[in-house]
């Protein structure tokens, strides 16, 4: 056998490898990040954050361009007509999430950085990979990324009136932030990943790109993941001290939406697929795109909030997706006849 022959072979043994160990493989990762950010002096530490700050953006565009691959067209046009999940997910995300935030957040409520920054955050469901995490979890990515227009417009009425319902803040955020998010992270990657796919109904060379992209997925997440940490670490870890009080909070918002996520995309009946699409909706907030308008207030716990909060929801989610993976099977939804499938 020649050499070409057997390389097949061994990238499909290295694939299924990747795959079998991808928690270890994202939470080394998480752990290489903290490693360089902990070992090297401050002013590095810092200087290494600010170098791969600008790679945040590129490597989410690759990694959700690697999803959106596996999303055929049909399937989101089909999800945009599913009322009973969208109505799942705006429940949980506009009226569960600003219960829960509001009520965990009244520990800090004397310090008004720590508790804007935190509902900034909490209250803004996010629209980019939070689409890669309910895939990896075996979530209906594809009604969730039809979703997305949706989930952006109403966050950016809704957090605004939140805010100044919970903390008395005039604060207005700004759509541009918003809608260049939608465009680089949605637009762009779902438009080229629908571009290779039709490619590759007409050229096999497309066909094999497609292919060892989605083969990729493993070490994409894993470099995205890396990427995020290094570059928001070292800003956190100077105010470690004052951040720390809000980690509980940022946990206990993470796994209790899980679970009022799911109970509410229960009792709309949906499946497996989209109860796990709606939990991990309202579990996963929009921190990244949140953040110009954290940093636009002029103080920097503000943003160091927002930060620690996306630090603190990686290190969740790469933990509970492989739980919910493994997940097949809860209390029954509504009859075949009103599945939405």
């Amino acid at each position: 056998m020649s050499h070409a022959d057997e390389s097949p072979t061994r990238w499909d043994r290295t694939v299924e490898v990747m795959e079998r160990y991808q928690v270890a493989i994202y939470l080394g990762a998480i752990a290489l990040a903290v490693a360089v950010t902990l070992t090297l002096p401050e002013a590095q530490a810092h200087a290494v954050g600010n170098a791969v700050e600008p790679l945040v953006n590129p490597v989410l565009m690759v990694l959700l361009y690697a999803t959106f691959l596996a999303v055929p067209a049909a399937q989101v046009t089909r999800a945009l007509r599913e009322g009973r999940f969208v109505g799942a997910l705006l429940v949980a995300n506009f009226v569960l999430v600003p219960a829960l935030a509001y009520l965990l957040t009244r520990p800090i409520a004397a310090d008004q950085p720590l508790v804007f920054g935190a509902l900034l955050v909490l209250l803004a469901p996010c629209v980019d990979y939070v689409i890669v995490f309910t895939g990896l979890a075996g979530g209906s990515k594809e009604r969730l990324l039809a979703a997305t227009p949706l989930l952006t417009v109403a966050q950016i009425a809704a957090v605004p009136m939140f805010l100044r319902l919970m903390t008395g803040s005039d604060a207005v955020l700004e759509v541009g932030p918003f809608v260049e998010a939608f465009v680089l992270l949605i637009a762009v990657p779902l438009a080229l990943a629908w571009a290779t796919q039709w490619a590759g109904t007409r050229w096999r060379v497309a066909a094999v790109v497609q292919v060892r992209v989605l083969e990729a997925m493993v070490p994409l997440m894993a470099v995205t993941l890396w990427v995020v940490v290094a570059s928001q670490l070292p800003a956190v870890a100077s105010q470690i001290g004052v951040l720390a009080r809000l980690v509980p909070i940022y946990l206990a918002f993470a796994l209790v939406m899980m679970v009022l996520g799911w109970a509410s995309a229960h009792v709309a009946g949906l499946d497996v697929p989209g109860q796990k699409a709606v939990a991990l909706s309202g579990a996963t907030r929009n921190s990244l795109v949140v953040l110009p308008a954290a940093i636009a207030t002029g103080n920097e716990l503000v943003a160091l909030a927002v930060v620690t909060q996306t630090l603190v929801e990686l290190l969740v989610l790469t933990s509970t997706v492989p739980l919910l993976r493994r997940t097949t099977q809860v209390a029954s939804p509504r009859p075949a006849g009103n599945s939405q499938e």
